[in-house]
């Protein structure tokens, strides 16, 4: 199998650090180390996995069994445990988003380029069934020129409770937009093949986590507190994206809006359409034509339904590690770049108007760098 001899290590138990551990498990890969700040959560992860657990990433990350690390902590605690392990010369997997700011995410990006290991960044919708019969019509020309992309991810009511780290500004970095927002951003960016942008507009908005009478009929923030004092962070946000070569993108992020929610992945092109729901199986195909008379012609593609954006993308994190080669997709340079747009984004909105994104730190040569060196 793909994962054969290969030893991972996970930093964060929990859900997310479970469903990659058995994901990769399922894929051959060795699960040899965890770790979590909880003592229940590596005793359980020790039952299951028979992994050797730590309380601290650096006893991870010097564990010789530990060739490759995957990070499902807190955001702001990212760039410490991706650091150290590049640092070894170990191959890093970090959720998304890559850091909690945009200067984390370039200092992620500065020791990626000096490691002899990989780093990839845990978007994995790209590799829903939906994106992956997208990514195949698109590379036969169905669509023509892409023009333009609507993306939400938008919940009614989903807003996770306050007191956790999803709404601590120094923890996440921001809310909504950072949390699933950022899957929305990333999608299209990706069926636009990261264009270069020119101008960034948006509205960031607090409006429902302060609101001592906010309804939560699923009972999604479990551990909901109006008077919580760390719901400083965005509940929805508005984008609007223009690029180089005059795509442009919309995007609209929620937890909470008075609207119903949606997951919506709708693409313009200029000889065809496809919308989709991010991380679905189903792909819709939007056409016209002559033939005959002038007619609409949809087309329904039903896609494997094993086929989850979770595996495909572990897969590839593991085959890349392998065959010893540069990643090609999820690279560090795109969640970089994602991590600007949210940058400028949150920017925009506090300034009232449309903004750029700021300049990269970090040289195309440096970011070629990340080549490894068998």
């Amino acid at each position: 199998m793909i994962g054969d001899g290969i030893g991972v290590g996970i930093v964060g138990l929990g859900g997310m650090g479970n469903l990659h551990a058995r994901s990769i498990r399922d894929l051959g890969a060795d699960v040899v180390a965890g770790v979590d700040l909880v003592p229940e959560q590596r005793d359980r992860f020790a039952e299951e996995f028979g992994a050797q657990t730590y309380e601290t990433h650096d006893e991870l990350v010097v564990d010789d069994a530990v060739d490759a690390v995957i990070v499902t902590t807190p955001n702001r605690f990212h760039e410490p445990i991706a650091v150290a392990a590049l640092e070894q010369g170990l191959d890093v997997l970090v959720e998304k988003p890559l850091a909690h700011t945009v200067e984390s995410a370039e200092r992620i990006a500065e020791a990626a380029a000096r490691s002899d290991g990989i780093c990839m960044v845990g978007f994995h919708n790209r590799h829903a069934a939906s994106m992956a019969m997208f990514d195949e019509q698109h590379a036969r020309g169905r669509f023509g020129d892409l023009t333009h992309v609507e993306a939400d991810y938008v919940r009614r009511r989903g807003v996770p409770g306050p007191g956790s780290w999803f709404t601590d500004p120094e923890l996440a970095g921001g809310g909504a937009l950072l949390d699933i927002g950022v899957h929305a951003l990333d999608l299209a960016l990706y069926a636009l093949d990261f264009p270069e942008i020119t101008e960034v507009s948006g509205v960031a908005r607090t409006t429902f986590g302060t609101d001592a009478e906010y309804a939560d009929p699923d009972g999604f923030g479990d551990n909901w507190d109006a008077e919580a004092e760390t719901y400083e962070v965005d509940d929805s946000v508005s984008a609007f994206i223009r690029t180089a070569e005059g795509q442009t993108i919309s995007l609209e992020a929620a937890w909470a809006t008075n609207r119903e929610e949606s997951m919506d992945f709708k693409v313009r092109g200029t000889q065809a359409g496809a919308q989709f729901d991010i991380g679905d199986t189903n792909l819709r195909l939007l056409e016209a034509g002559t033939a005959g008379c002038d007619h609409y012609a949809d087309v329904n593609m039903t896609g494997d339904e094993t086929l989850t954006g979770y595996g495909k993308q572990d897969e590839q994190f593991l085959e890349t590690i392998a065959v010893g080669a540069t990643p090609e997709s999820n690279t560090v340079e795109e969640a970089l770049t994602v991590q600007r747009v949210i940058d400028a984004i949150y920017r925009s909105s506090e300034s009232g108007r449309a903004t750029r994104l700021e300049e990269s730190r970090i040289s195309e040569a440096q970011l070629e760098q990340t080549t490894r060196l068998d």
